[in-house]
């Protein structure tokens, strides 16, 4: 009989963490999971050189996702990991002076790096927020746009993060999320680092969003609008 007790309480014990792993983030053997998902680690700023390969344009085609972004001069936007600033320094120019950009990375050596190369273009209307892993440590209804490239599957903390995004952002502010295809096995990425459309659609609903627009004629990635649902406004 005791044999039979044990084993029941660690089978109830297993099917709870297979039910968790559904429902929010969990660790299985030492991974973490989000609603099915396993999240990636994030990339070290080692890696940074990667961020502005040559070959970028080719494989993302990133002046159409600038042109099909909706930037308007004067608006304050969010590059959400920012890494060594690919995006940011583009988007400086994009916003103008009246403009802000707001770069937030959990990895100061990533910002010492952005900084870097924004004073060597002269360009002085960044502003660099070393975040948590858990908040992005923006200023709340300011945004109007939070621009997340290929990094929203790298958040260990998940819901924290949009629920920070959420609140920074302005009642008309959209998070625009861009992430390689998991439905296609032809994009050369590492399976780990793709996301579907459904995942996407699961993770977001659950955290007070929905699809407001999407652009489906990149190289390689998703790119999905979202915006706070009605009673999030």
């Amino acid at each position: 009989m005791p044999r039979i007790s044990i084993f029941s309480l660690l089978l109830v014990l297993l099917l709870t963490v297979l039910v968790q792993a559904q429902e929010g983030v969990v660790v299985k053997k030492g991974l973490p999971f989000y609603k099915g998902r396993e999240i990636a680690q994030t990339m070290h700023y080692r890696g940074a050189p990667w961020l502005i390969r040559e070959s970028r344009q080719r494989e993302e085609d990133c002046q159409k996702m600038l042109e099909n972004l909706g930037v308007k001069p004067g608006m304050t936007i969010c590059d959400m990991g920012c890494g060594n600033g690919f995006y940011s320094l583009q988007l400086a120019e994009m916003v103008g002076k009246e403009g802000k950009i707001l770069a937030v990375d959990i990895q100061s050596e990533m910002l010492r790096l952005l900084k870097a190369r924004a004073e060597e273009q002269g360009i002085d209307n960044i502003e660099l927020i070393l975040g948590d892993i858990d908040n992005p440590k923006l200023p709340e209804g300011k945004v109007d746009l939070v621009m997340c490239v290929d990094v929203y599957h790298e958040f260990s903390h998940p819901e924290e993060m949009l629920a920070g995004m959420r609140k920074a952002l302005k009642p008309d502010g959209m998070i625009v999320l861009l992430e390689f295809r998991m439905e296609d096995p032809k994009v050369p990425i590492k399976r780990l680092h793709k996301m579907s459309k459904k995942q996407i659609l699961k993770e977001y609903k659950a955290n007070g969003f929905q699809l407001a627009k999407e652009y489906d004629d990149l190289p390689w990635q998703h790119m999905m609008f979202f915006e706070k649902t009605k009673e999030e406004k």
